[in-house]
């Protein structure tokens, strides 16, 4: 996913074109990983002085509902990124920065029928630690 892909997904859907959502995803546009709630805010400040966390919060979640971020959480705190939809895949996050590098085996695999009883609808699999410049 992309800005420009963003944007045609929210209009496709109806979704009225603002200035803050152009932003919020430009911000993810210009990010190598995750980012939080509060670095969105702290990057827009300037730009919108009044800028809420129940409205970065409230396009967030559309932003999920839609496909276009996906999220997960570091040390309590929801972070999110453009959504992969390339391929099946899973990640390496730095707890650091948020950076991500993808991992294109997937565990499921080696487990995939363990449990005849029970029907898998989906997962997810992170591995979390330092980047190379975060060791530093």
């Amino acid at each position: 996913m992309n800005k420009r892909d963003a944007l045609v997904a929210l209009k496709e859907k109806g979704y009225k074109h603002t200035d803050k959502r152009e932003d919020i995803l430009q911000l993810f546009e210009n990010s190598n990983g995750y980012i939080s709630a509060k670095d969105i805010q702290t990057a827009l400040k300037s730009t919108y002085p009044g800028l809420s966390f129940d409205t970065i919060y409230r396009n967030l979640s559309l932003f999920v509902d839609m496909n276009i971020l996906e999220a997960t959480e570091l040390d309590g705190e929801k972070m999110y990124q453009f959504y992969c939809s390339h391929h099946h895949h899973h990640h390496f996050i730095c707890l650091k920065c948020g950076k991500t590098h993808s991992i294109d085996v997937c565990p499921m695999e080696s487990i995939h029928g363990l449990d005849p009883n029970f029907v898998v609808t989906d997962h997810k699999f992170e591995i979390y630690g330092y980047c190379k410049d975060c060791q530093k």
